[in-house]
């Protein structure tokens, strides 16, 4: 028979870590670079877009249409200049922190989000490099825990060499502490 007493004790709030307290690490600069450049490119690819349509002479708009491309177009170029101008401060905020036990990341300019995922509850972990990533040496690392079908989260703009780093640490770490 087991004799082995079940105990649940009773954890105060100020006895807590404090999750800002962490040691955030931020994303490669080439990222922030990288993900600017790419999306002014798109943006500016699809004013280019709408000014070509706005300007072929196969087809001319009746006066009401004209006002509505117009429009359309405005609102192009104001989306478009919405979107870099969000990149550029939400970048800043996006960071990573890797501890003995969990790996976290925060994200959010207006609304913020802290992810904690316990290292023995990852399942496995991915390096996911695309081409424009691959050029410019990064990766994205992402986390996938027991349990669910998608990753819990993703760690974008590592530089390669950190990427690789940190998967290793994770894999060594959850095998010894299984074996323990």
């Amino acid at each position: 028979m087991d004799t082995t007493t079940f105990h649940n004790s009773p954890v105060q709030p100020e006895q807590l870590p404090d999750l800002q307290q962490l040691d955030w690490q931020p994303l490669s600069p080439r990222y922030s670079r990288l993900a600017l450049w790419l999306n002014s490119a798109t943006s500016l690819l699809l004013v280019l877009l709408a000014l070509a349509f706005w300007l072929q002479p196969f087809w001319q708009p009746s006066e009401p249409n004209q006002h509505i491309l117009l429009a359309f177009a405005g609102l192009l170029i104001a989306g478009s200049l919405w979107v870099t101008l969000y990149c550029y401060l939400a970048f800043p905020r996006k960071r990573y922190a890797l501890r003995e036990h969990d790996l976290s990341f925060h994200s959010g300019l207006w609304f913020e989000k802290s992810v904690t995922q316990p290292i023995l509850r990852i399942q496995h972990i991915e390096l996911k490099r695309g081409p424009i990533e691959r050029r410019a040496g990064l990766a994205t690392l992402q986390v996938f825990s027991a349990g669910g079908a998608l990753h819990t989260f993703e760690i974008p703009g590592l530089p390669l060499a950190e990427a690789k780093k940190i998967r290793q640490f994770i894999l060594q770490h959850k095998s010894s502490r299984q074996h323990d």
